[in-house]
């Protein structure tokens, strides 16, 4: 991903461009007028999903401050379709101005460019990192009728029926998904034993089946099986993340579990259009990490079992990499497709 450029040396390349004249300095002159006075108008968040999952929550929680910090009204613009790709392609294809702004996640951004064998959109990795708004551990989860208490018993159980002949499958929201990658990277840290993807068009209906016993297994946001955990409709094995969720104490990290070398985090950023100004990053920067540091938007982020974001544009651009190279290497070990 290209290097954010400082104002210096963005102005260096305007000045080169126009030449040290009168005419290129009253360009230049007008340019951080410009700038100072962004906005004027109101900011769009493009969410690539429809109201109500993680990422337009990972937007829409923000609004009311991020609308304070910078003067203007900060709408969320839902375009759902293709897996995030069709919300990507617009915002990669705005102009550099700031007020068409990506709520991305780990598939639209590092995934999809892996999965989808056709798609028109060009690489988000040049997109332009402004910052992280959340983070949410996935969860091992099964149904209570499932008889295993924890992960070391669960792989027993897998291994069991891999020599019995038998695949066990696992769930998912849908092809392609973080939540397939990540059962196939747990296929993998345990010996690669017979496992079957049985995709769902969505988490609802996937979350249906596993309670009912139908799929023995799946992975999702934290946020995601919360209430069922909390209603005995399931239990949870282990989570995907660093630490463990502090809404659930008592579920124990991959580390602590025993898979070696097993770490995904969900997440969610705020990318710009390739080419956004520094200024104007730094400006919606700022305003998202002052909405992040409220307690009513951390409490109620933190109640949903997901964890506040913040930080720099190039923090958020270093995650974006090194996820990019993680589950693209995981997407093609498996033969990983979303088509």
């Amino acid at each position: 991903m290209n290097s954010i450029p400082s104002k210096r040396t963005l102005s260096r390349r305007i000045a080169l461009h126009y030449g040290l004249s009168a005419f290129g300095a009253g360009v230049l002159a007008a340019s951080a007028f410009a700038q100072g006075a962004w906005p004027t108008k109101p900011v769009s968040l493009v969410v690539g999903y429809p109201p109500g999952g993680q990422t337009d929550f990972a937007g829409r929680v923000l609004t009311a401050g991020m609308q304070a910090s910078l003067g203007q009204s900060v709408v969320i613009d839902n375009k759902p379709g293709v897996n995030g790709n069709i919300a990507t392609d617009y915002v990669l294809k705005a102009p550099p101005d700031g007020y068409k702004l990506l709520v991305g996640n780990g598939s639209n951004m590092v995934l999809n460019p892996h999965t989808y064998r056709n798609t028109p959109v060009a690489d988000p990795l040049k997109m332009t990192p402004i910052g992280l708004l959340l983070t949410s551990s996935l969860m091992l989860v099964v149904p209570t009728s499932l008889p295993v208490k924890d992960v070391p018993e669960f792989i027993a159980w897998i291994k069991a029926q891999d020599k019995a002949g038998k695949a066990v499958d696992y769930a998912s929201g849908g092809p392609g998904s973080l939540v397939q990658t990540a059962m196939e990277l747990f296929r993998e840290r345990i010996g690669k034993p017979k496992m079957s993807h049985v995709p769902y068009k969505g988490s609802s209906p996937a979350m249906t089946d596993l309670i009912a016993g139908r799929v023995p297994a799946m992975f999702d946001a934290s946020s995601v099986v919360a209430p069922f955990l909390k209603s005995g409709q399931l239990k949870a094995l282990m989570v995907t993340g660093p630490k463990r969720v502090p809404a659930f104490p008592d579920v124990p990290t991959a580390a602590e579990a025993g898979i070696k070398d097993f770490q995904i985090i969900s997440f969610i950023g705020l990318y710009g259009p390739p080419g956004l100004s520094p200024d104007i990053v730094k400006k919606v920067n700022t305003a998202m990490n002052s909405a992040l540091k409220e307690p009513n938007v951390q409490k109620t982020i933190a109640d949903r079992g997901d964890d506040a974001g913040g930080g720099t544009p190039e923090q958020l651009a270093a995650l974006t990499r090194d996820y990019y190279k993680l589950l693209g290497e995981v997407v093609k070990n498996n033969d990983i497709r979303a088509e």
